[in-house]
């Protein structure tokens, strides 16, 4: 049976060390793709592109995956920007948004992860929390720089996600920015102890759009990127 192919969002950053090099570079932690390996999938990387451009992209893959990464632009969601928000990254959110938008729109299967949940809700109108201690009250999402944390979620009954993970699991963590307002059509799927909402999905959606807050592609969990493989299986 033929693997279906993933593309992966990648990020894009100015400045990337390698050996003698330090170089604008697209790059991606190797957890996603080794993930989706293990789950029986093949990757591709999907860099910045024309957004005009991403239909096309989205129609010669089996599935994909939003990635991680820095804040979502405030002017997405119609939002003055806080002081705790992260640079903008334009030319990143307009390509994972035309990704997202094609998918939806094609029925591929789809896989938001962090900030590609949040980007899932911003493309369906939703809003975001910019500063989420200042919500909770702690900081436990991302407790260090650079360390994912753990906490406890716990998916809501009969929804797609608790088809995948039916009890509350522990998962890597680590963002400061969170849902507020619900995208059109999006319904929470799993909460954090404190109230954070920690996956969404479309409301009684036929095809397989997911999106989770934590990183799966930290942790040793490969149920997520599993369904997604089973979803994106070739006929």
């Amino acid at each position: 049976m033929a693997k279906p192919l993933i593309g992966i969002s990648t990020y894009l950053e100015q400045s990337v060390r390698w050996g003698v090099w330090d170089l604008p570079a697209a790059v991606l932690p190797a957890g996603y793709h080794r993930l989706l390996q293990r789950a029986g999938g093949r990757a591709a990387l999907l860099p910045p592109d024309d957004p005009a451009e991403a239909g096309a992209v989205v129609s010669r893959l089996d599935g994909l995956v939003i990635s991680g990464g820095p804040d979502v632009e405030p002017i997405r969601y119609g939002a003055e920007r806080h002081p705790r928000t992260g640079p903008a990254y334009p030319e990143r959110d307009a390509w994972e948004l035309a990704l997202i938008e094609a998918a939806l729109a094609s029925g591929k299967p789809l896989l938001g992860i962090c900030r590609g949940m949040q980007l899932l809700n911003v493309a369906l109108g939703g809003t975001l929390t910019q500063h989420l201690p200042e919500t909770v009250g702690h900081d436990g999402h991302a407790e260090q720089p650079g360390v994912f944390g753990y906490h406890e979620v716990k998916p809501v009954p009969g929804t797609r996600l608790s088809g995948v993970l039916p009890d509350a699991v522990s998962v890597p963590t680590y963002h400061h920015q969170a849902i507020e307002t619900l995208g059109r059509g999006l319904v929470a799927t799993a909460y954090a102890e404190d109230g954070t909402t920690e996956a969404i999905e479309p409301e009684g959606g036929s095809g397989f759009v997911l999106a989770v807050q934590w990183h799966p592609e930290a942790g040793e969990d490969l149920r997520l990127m599993e369904a997604l493989v089973a979803a994106a299986q070739p006929s």
